[in-house]
């Protein structure tokens, strides 16, 4: 009879045992997804910066090129315009990566939350069972004692 109580008893540690697992997992899938997320920030900076320098290299280039053509960079409005147009494009660019980058860390960060409330769910349902299970066996050793 006493054997009925142990055994849900062991029952239970293992069902919390195994969600409290369940939970870590989860944690640490989610501390990989925080970490993706930090990563692909890291990433568009660089994406970024490449372009920024980018940018500067071409912009030099052309002025150099205008000035071998014996154009007058400074006063030249087709110039001017040529180099404005450059760097708006260049900042559309920027602007175009950090918006990437912004959404892709909102997807990531709703990722990690959800896995992390994956965990906590999982963890509460085995607590839930365990609790059942040990009202079974505390109800089967009851009703075989009397």
């Amino acid at each position: 009879m006493a054997l009925q109580l142990i055994a849900a008893g062991i029952s239970a540690i293992g069902q919390i045992a195994a969600g409290q697992a369940q939970k870590e997992a989860a944690d640490l899938d989610a501390f990989q997804i925080r970490t993706d997320k930090v990563m692909n920030k890291a990433q568009s900076s660089q994406m970024a910066r490449v372009r920024r320098d980018e940018y500067d290299l071409a912009t030099a280039m052309n002025i150099g090129t205008f000035y071998a053509a014996g154009r007058d960079v400074d006063s030249d409005r087709s110039v001017e315009t040529f180099l404005k147009k450059q760097k708006e494009v260049a900042g559309e660019d920027i602007g175009r990566i950090a918006r990437q980058e912004s959404m892709q860390g909102l997807k990531l960060e709703l990722a990690a939350m959800g896995e992390k409330r994956r965990g906590r769910n999982a963890l509460t349902a085995a607590l839930f069972s365990a609790a059942g299970t040990m009202a079974e066996g505390i109800h089967r050793y009851s009703s075989t004692k009397t």
